[in-house]
């Protein structure tokens, strides 16, 4: 365990930071290598592999409800040097998450034909989404434990581990891609299933590297069968903390369920572009995201320690590094856009689609980045509801305008991009003025500190 409590805040934020920056870089070259090698199978792969990430929104959203809840509850333990409940609160998101990712196999496995028929401009995306699927489900269903163990870890500022495991698997799945898919020193070509494949064997090895890091007598927080039996307190505890953060990201798919069907009509090559912008735009939220996963920790310890100076102070360092890091992805993707989009595609359609798309998105990078920040401080302080109430008034804002707009006369794909800057604004500044509220009502303990 790391004490969080002491020292320079801006420090922790940046040492905590860079571990978890380092395995997100490699999860960028992942996601952008993966990209390259399907871009070689034409349009329709792309369109395909990019239908079915929608349902990487449903997994992190479901996956955000016990890592969210984890990592607020054990660093709040952690704060107060509880070890034991610290522990507990392990074990019992572990028995969680090992129950929520069979569900999501069985359910998933059994819905994504028809998924991807209802998703796809054409039978030849829907023939790759369902086999990509096939696959990418249960790589999906396994990143339930292994983001609970990251979860629980990152709580007691322990960012190691994850980066070591999610790098190195990143690594292994790089390597296997394209031997997967195109069947290099092997014969056998599996396609765009090929890709979903590497993912598969990847995050199962990812998943036995990290569970070591429990075992031992120096493990802060060890596997404890005798507290397996389900504890129904502790699980409400950790859902009423992440099922609003998990919810932001359940938002996040239906937002792209819209889009998906709004710009359906246009064909596949206007779904690829999207996909492949959303896939760059994700990549350089990157840094930003590692940003969220280190300041939820580093404040939930120091809000567990009653000290609330240092909460503030979590805050203003995240925003400044926040802000920093957007302005310089704002200008890359407002400047050359459609030569980030051409590494992945040399359709001239899918160029032009995904040029518009992060041209004009790219004016609220840095709203979006404060966004991160703000929300990582609601689930330190263990209130997740404003962020939740936000993210649902900017998917409203955006998602009910597209269907109306998209039955009008000469409607074009950009009116939905420029809403979506007008909502990504007003909820950046929703979160600013809910979060001081948030601070004036949970850090009236200020006497306690010394």
């Amino acid at each position: 365990m790391q004490d969080l409590t002491i020292g320079s805040v801006t420090a922790h934020l940046l040492k905590t930071t860079s571990f978890m920056l380092v395995s997100m870089v490699f999860q960028t070259l992942y996601v952008l290598v993966d990209l390259y090698w399907v871009g070689r199978l034409g349009t329709d792969a792309v369109a395909a592999v990019a239908i079915s990430g929608n349902l990487m929104f449903l997994v992190l959203a479901a996956t955000q409800m016990l890592g969210v809840g984890t990592t607020t509850l054990v660093s709040h333990a952690a704060g107060r040097q509880d070890r034991v409940r610290a522990n507990a609160i392990f074990n019992q998101a572990q028995v969680l998450s090992i129950a929520s990712g069979i569900v999501f196999l069985v359910v998933t496995l059994s819905l994504s034909g028809a998924y991807a028929r209802a998703m796809s401009a054409d039978e030849g995306t829907t023939r790759l989404a369902v086999e990509y699927l096939a696959w990418m489900v249960p790589a999906m269903a396994l990143q339930f434990a292994l983001v609970a163990m990251g979860a629980a870890l990152r709580g007691t500022g322990n960012f190691k581990p994850g980066m070591i495991v999610q790098t190195a698997s990143v690594i292994i799945n790089i390597l296997l891609a394209p031997v997967l898919i195109f069947g290099w020193g092997t014969g056998h070509a599996f396609g765009v299933a090929g890709a979903a494949m590497a993912s598969f064997i990847a995050i199962l090895v990812g998943v036995a590297w990290m569970a070591t890091y429990f075992a031992g007598p120096s493990a802060y927080l060890t596997f404890a069968p005798a507290v397996w039996r389900p504890n129904v307190r502790t699980w409400v505890e950790m859902l009423k903390i992440g099922l609003p953060a998990g919810a932001e990201f359940g938002l996040m798919a239906i937002y792209l369920a819209v889009v998906y069907t709004v710009i359906r009509p246009f064909g596949a090559s206007a779904q690829a572009g999207f996909g492949i912008g959303l896939r760059i735009m994700q990549s350089g939220f990157l840094p930003v995201v590692a940003l969220g996963f280190a300041v939820a920790p580093v404040a939930g310890q120091n809000f567990g320690a009653r000290k609330p100076s240092r909460v503030r102070a979590t805050f203003r360092a995240a925003a400044l590094i926040a802000t920093a890091g957007m302005v310089l992805f704002a200008l890359l993707a407002h400047v050359a856009p459609a030569a980030l989009i051409g590494v992945f595609s040399n359709d001239p359609a899918v160029i032009a689609v995904g040029d518009e798309y992060l041209r004009i998105s790219s004016w609220n990078f840095v709203a979006s980045g404060l966004i991160f920040v703000t929300a990582s401080m609601f689930q330190a302080m263990g209130n997740t509801i404003p962020s939740l109430v936000t993210s649902f008034t900017r998917i409203l804002l955006v998602a009910v305008p597209a269907f109306l707009l998209s039955r009008m006369p000469g409607f074009e794909i950009r009116w939905i991009w420029y809403l979506s800057v007008v909502a990504v604004a007003l909820q950046m500044s929703l979160n600013l003025l809910v979060l001081r509220r948030e601070f004036r009502l949970r850090l009236g303990f200020a006497p306690a500190e010394a």
